[in-house]
């Protein structure tokens, strides 16, 4: 990092960087018509006959927060509707990822297939299908093959044929956006703005950009969470001692537990958690989400110190690869790994003759495509700029790691990990509750609106005291005549008092005995 190139921050500053970040503001108003989608009307008038014929219709969703989102607004749609649907999630470790033919043959013989957050690239799932006289719809938000499957009708606003007018939208969105074209062709009184709760997780959790519509239906989601009645929010409420969500309370608190189902076990759970009508029954499924997510954080944590002291730092692009990593937690691995080498990672389990794996970018490098370019090593590649998934056969791991690296210094310079986050340099006069409020106007935060982080240097330990087993550590800065507390998550190292260090950080507020303060979020110390 040059810090030579960092600007000096002023609270003035601070707010034309974040205000020139929102040039293109949306309200709900603004969201396009659900048939600007190529296959919409098509796909809508395939369920319509389905209901009329009294059907079998079945929806397949996926195992990651944004799956388990669609899957539950589809199950609450068609129950208001009052027509009775079979729904399955496949599960990571005996499936695989999305519609399979495993996945088909554990269904009741349904007519339709709705996969929701999957399918783009289910050809042969897809033919499987057709042989058995099934028509499929797809709607799906993934990055759109050369080789379409032959299915009924596709839903995906990256389709070139495609008239929706933004390209990154979650695989929740689109399910919204089809039960909404069903609603208006059905003439039934639904009120799609109350899903708006549900969308709002896939949005944060699926990393969308929060610009345009994004924006507009996250806020809008946000509102409907922190006035929610709905039992998966009062249990989640009560669980975490918050009244009011943001779309931190949702990346760092309740994505994890609903992904934590299906990294570990099975996500049914997770997706009965959002649906149930039942408070008891919520609190019930939340505590077993809680177990699942506190074994995920402890395999995460032991691979996670077996993958950094196994990287080597020299790479451009960090391939690691381990026998018997839990599947389930390489792509959170693969996230703590880059952050710690500020490089993109790619974490990959072995089992047999076989790695499967997960790689998570870094600033503003496109991973996907430069995984893409060694696709001919691939057996299983998808995802998007920020995060991906993969696997290859043992023996091709040498030659697609090597070749990699060269393709990573060609697409990736090194400007592109930097993290774009970090608008300059700070000094501690200018951090008070005026710059704190200033910055919490710019809420959500975000992909493509990220909280702001800031540098400042020589900052003097006046002291240091570790919180729980000694993973985090509590400290107490000086500059400038200014004392500010500060915590570091997940800190690999710590420092010591009266040493000056340089810090990167966040500003939040901490309420404690209904004392509010302000306190640094420590992401990096160095000397």
């Amino acid at each position: 990092m040059n810090l030579s190139t960092l600007p000096l921050l002023s609270k003035e500053r601070i707010f034309k960087i974040l205000n020139s970040r929102l040039k293109d503001q949306k309200s709900l108003r603004d969201l396009p018509d659900p048939n600007s989608f190529k296959d919409m009307q098509k796909a809508t008038k395939r369920v319509l006959d389905a209901i009329k014929r009294k059907e079998k219709i079945a929806v397949i969703g996926d195992y990651d927060v944004d799956g388990i989102v669609a899957t539950t607004i589809m199950r609450k749609f068609f129950e208001k509707i009052n027509y009775p649907i079979e729904w399955i999630i496949p599960n990571r470790f005996k499936d695989g990822y999305g519609i399979s033919e495993s996945v088909i043959k554990r269904l009741n013989s349904p007519d339709l297939i709705i996969t929701v957050d999957n399918g783009i690239s289910a050809n042969n799932a897809i033919l499987e299908c057709n042989k058995r006289g099934i028509d499929v719809i797809i709607t799906d938000h993934h990055i759109v093959p050369k080789d379409l499957p032959k299915a009924y009708a596709i839903i995906n606003q990256k389709q070139l044929e495609c008239n929706f007018p933004y390209d990154e939208v979650c695989g929740a969105q689109i399910a919204w956006y089809f039960c909404a074209s069903l609603r208006r062709a059905l003439s039934v009184n639904i009120d799609m703005k109350s899903f708006l709760e549900l969308v709002a997780l896939a949005i944060v959790a699926d990393i969308m950009p929060l610009l345009h519509i994004n924006r507009a239906m996250l806020k809008s989601g946000l509102r409907l969470l922190s006035q929610s009645t709905t039992p998966f929010v009062l249990a989640y409420k009560e669980f975490s001692k918050k009244n009011n969500f943001k779309a931190d309370d949702i990346a760092f608190g309740l994505a994890p537990l609903l992904n934590s189902a299906g990294r570990v076990d099975d996500a049914f759970i997770a997706c009965e958690f959002l649906f149930t009508k039942d408070l008891i029954t919520a609190k019930k499924l939340l505590e077993i989400l809680n177990n699942y997510n506190k074994k995920r954080k402890e395999l995460e944590s032991i691979a996670t110190a077996e993958a950094i002291s196994l990287a080597d730092k020299s790479q451009e692009i960090i391939v690691i690869s381990k026998e018997n990593w839990h599947e389930g937690i390489v792509g959170i691995v693969a996230s703590r790994v880059s952050r710690e080498f500020e490089k993109p990672t790619i974490i990959l389990t072995q089992k047999n003759d076989l790695l499967k794996g997960s790689g998570r970018s870094y600033g503003e490098c496109n991973l996907f495509k430069v995984v893409e370019s060694q696709k001919r090593f691939l057996v299983g590649f998808g995802g998007h700029s920020k995060a991906i998934g993969l696997a290859l056969k043992k023996e091709n791991l040498k030659d697609f790691t090597l070749l990699l690296q060269e393709e990573a210094k060609r697409i990736c310079p090194k400007e592109s990990y930097f993290d774009k986050a970090i608008l300059g340099i700070l000094s501690f006069e200018d951090i008070d509750f005026e710059l704190f409020e200033l910055i919490d106007n710019f809420e959500p935060f975000g992909h493509e609106n990220k909280r702001p982080k800031f540098i400042s240097l020589e900052v003097e330990i006046l002291e240091v005291k570790a919180l729980g087993d000694g993973e985090h550590f509590k400290y107490k800065f000086f500059q400038d005549g200014k004392i500010l507390d500060a915590i570091h998550f997940r800190a690999n190292t710590f420092f010591r008092e009266k040493e000056k260090v340089n810090i990167i950080y966040s500003i939040d507020e901490n309420l404690f005995n209904n004392t509010r303060s302000l306190q640094l979020l420590i992401e990096k110390i160095w000397i």
